[in-house]
Order: structure tokens, then C-alpha cells, then sequence
């Protein structure tokens, strides 16, 4: 991992002075926070160590960071100062840079995560190709269960908006969450993920994709996890609300794409052992809609 450098020198021997006892540490890295300690005096290097002995497994070693700390004076994060120790209780982050567009939107089972987002009865008469999105989410809800991924899914205000369609089976999915905040990031979900080793990217569809769908993935990119908004499988009761919406998400380095594409890209290979189901689930696709026509 390339880290962006804070003003100490790389091996440039211990960050640690001569002295004793340890001072508690929060370190968060995209949606996880995880209390932990350092040596009395610690420095840049220690830091980005420890980091790499919490998140290991789900930090991108080709990607550049910087570390930033939290600064009660300002009451946000700043860029780790020139020469900082670590001498009081504090909270630090690992924040990854900009990276290339062309490195993005690998996806992997072992390291991505659907999110259904409010595919419930009382929207049916109110969304625009309803019915269309409803058989392509519960075509990825299969995918995901051959696939081994991940499902959380969340229902708005379900007293009064109902539960999520029947078409739609929700068999072991991870989390089934009422809510009334429009984005899916509740502490629950939060949670949710923190359980799940190496989370990396978001599948997102639901409803309707100029409100949750899209605060949800601003919220989402904002942690630092990539989101790729399923087309064929989000949909709003306005197509000028749906298109406008789509449209903001993908300059903000949002990758929105198909079901196929996303099922396709999950097996990767002809030889996987679950590509004759997925096979079969794509063939059993939507009848054309114009949905795709509306993006």
C-alpha cells in the first residue's frame, strides 16, 4: 500500500521515543470503527501498522491513503499533522484517494453486497415498470443465493407502506430492516456490514432511485465502498425523476449498469461451477419495457 505521506520519513527508524504505557486509539477505515491502542508516543508509521493489522484483508494494497485525524477544535478530520505523536486518548481514519476510473468496478462475490432497497405493495400502482423491476430484483436475489453473497434489504415506513412484494423472496437474506430515513446507511446496516470480512462493493435497486436509491449510494461511496446501481431493477414514479437521478450518480463515479452485466461479471467465468444457473436465470429475463430506453 502507498499511503500519502504526512511529513515523516518512511523507515526512517522508530516512531516510537523511549518512555512506557500505551494510549487508546479508535481507528476507522471506511464504514468500521475499531477501538484499539498504541506505544505512548507512536508515530505516522505505527499508525498505518496497526491499520494493516486491523483491516488487512479488505484494505486495497494498490490504492494510496492518507491518514487523517479527528480534531475536536474543528469538530471534523484534518490531515494527520507534520510529525504527530500519538500522546492522548484520540481517533484516527484511513481515507483512500482518488483512483483511476479504469480500476474500477471489479466485482467479486466474496468482497460485494446487494442491497434491496423498499420493493414494497403499496409502491406497485405508483412506480413506473413495476413489474419489470420487481422479476429483475428477484432474478439477483437468486444470483445472490447461488453466489453466496450477502442480501440486506430495507423496508420505508412498512405500517403504512406494507411489506416488500411477495414475487420477491427474501430467503436468507442477512437483514430485513423497517425505516423511516430515506438512505438504507441505518446503524443496523452498518453493523451488518462490519460483520462481513472484506466488503468492497454494493449491488443497490429498489426504489425510487431519485430519493433512497440515491442518497443511499451517495452515503455508500461516501464511506469509501464502490456502488453499482442496477438499472433494470431501480425505477421511480417520474422517468424525468429516474433518468436526472442516474445521470448525477454516474459523474459521481457511480457505476450503473444490468442485471446481466452485474451476474455475468460475478461468475466471470464459463468454468465457474454456478454459471449454468446464472445461465438460466438471465434467460428467464424481463419482457423489453422501455425501461432501459428511460436511462
Amino acid at each position: 500500500m502507498a499511503a500519502a505521506e504526512p511529513g515523516a520519513t518512511p523507515g526512517g527508524g522508530s516512531c516510537v521515543p523511549a518512555g512506557g504505557g500505551s494510549v487508546p486509539v479508535l481507528f476507522c477505515f471506511s464504514v468500521f470503527a475499531r477501538p484499539s491502542s498504541v506505544p505512548h508516543g507512536a508515530g505516522y508509521e505505527l499508525l498505518i501498522q496497526k491499520f494493516l493489522s486491523l483491516y488487512g484483508d479488505q484494505i486495497d494494497m494498490h490504492r494510496k491513503f492518507v491518514v487523517q485525524l479527528f480534531a475536536e477544535e474543528w469538530s471534523q478530520y484534518i490531515d494527520l499533522p507534520k510529525g504527530f505523536l500519538v500522546n492522548e486518548r484520540c481517533k484516527v481514519r484511513l481515507v483512500p484517494l482518488q483512483i483511476q476510473i479504469t480500476t474500477l468496478g471489479n466485482l467479486t462475490p466474496s468482497s460485494t453486497v446487494f442491497f434491496c432497497c423498499d420493493m414494497q405493495e403499496r409502491f406497485r400502482p405508483a412506480i413506473k415498470y413495476f413489474g419489470d423491476i420487481i422479476s429483475v430484483g428477484q432474478r439477483l436475489l437468486q444470483g445472490a443465493r447461488l453466489l453466496g453473497i450477502p442480501v440486506i434489504v430495507t423496508e420505508q415506513y412498512p405500517k403504512g407502506l406494507g411489506s416488500t412484494v411477495q414475487e420477491i423472496d427474501l430467503t436468507g437474506a442477512k437483514l430485513v430492516l423497517p425505516k423511516t430515513k430515506f438512505s438504507m446507511v441505518l446503524p443496523e446496516v452498518e453493523a451488518a456490514l462490519a460483520e462481513i470480512p472484506g466488503v468492497r462493493s454494493i449491488v443497490l435497486f429498489g426504489v425510487e432511485t431519485h430519493v433512497c436509491i440515491q442518497q443511499t449510494a451517495l452515503e455508500l461511496i461516501g464511506r469509501g465502498l464502490e456502488v453499482h446501481i442496477v438499472a433494470d431493477a431501480t425505477s421511480s414514479r417520474s422517468m424525468m425523476d429516474r433518468m436526472f437521478a442516474l445521470e448525477r450518480l454516474a459523474r459521481t463515479g457511480i457505476i450503473v449498469t444490468t442485471s446481466e452485466a452485474i451476474l455475468l461479471q460475478l461468475v466471470a467465468d464459463k468454468e465457474h461451477p454456478k454459471f449454468k444457473e446464472i445461465q438460466n436465470l438471465i434467460k428467464a429475463s424481463a419482457p423489453e419495457s422501455g425501461l432501459l430506453s428511460k436511462v
